[in-house]
């Protein structure tokens, strides 16, 4: 289920130095969430299935998935035993000091004016960002 709101094409909030290119949309993955939705043996090794997802995720900076086209601003958000996934060209890692969800929420809240779109099936989660004006989609979106 996929739940973006409608904005202006143009984003309003400036990035960069000098302030004056609009802001990509953002695309935010609950790392923990997406890795654990595939049963593959991630358990043993939580890192490196993190390293693998953001791995994975390059691609989408550029091209952007179904629901938001691309070129996108991407942050994967791990937390726990993740920790420690360094960003590469494309997307940033943002590591959560507690809750991953909880920096999640707080990386949506930042967002406010611009596009956002939360990867995650996590239903408390989906209900907190969208109060905050987030889209929603599941991992499929970025697990094709």
């Amino acid at each position: 289920m996929t739940n973006i709101p409608e904005t202006p094409e143009t984003p309003d909030t400036p990035i960069g130095p000098d302030s004056s290119a609009p802001a990509l949309p953002l695309l935010i993955v609950d790392g923990a969430n997406v890795v654990g939705s595939v049963p593959d043996g991630w358990w043993r090794d939580r890192r490196g299935a993190a390293e693998r997802l953001r791995d994975r995720l390059v691609a989408y900076a550029a091209s952007g998935t179904a629901e938001l086209p691309g070129p996108l601003e991407l942050v994967l958000v791990v937390e726990g035993a993740a920790r420690g996934v360094a960003s590469v060209p494309g997307v940033r890692v943002a590591e959560a000091p507690g809750s991953g969800d909880d920096r999640i929420v707080e990386l949506a809240g930042e967002a406010a004016g611009r596009t956002c779109l939360v990867v995650t099936a996590d239903r408390e989660l989906r209900r907190r960002v969208t109060a905050l004006g987030a889209g929603v989609t599941g991992p499929r979106a970025v697990l094709g």
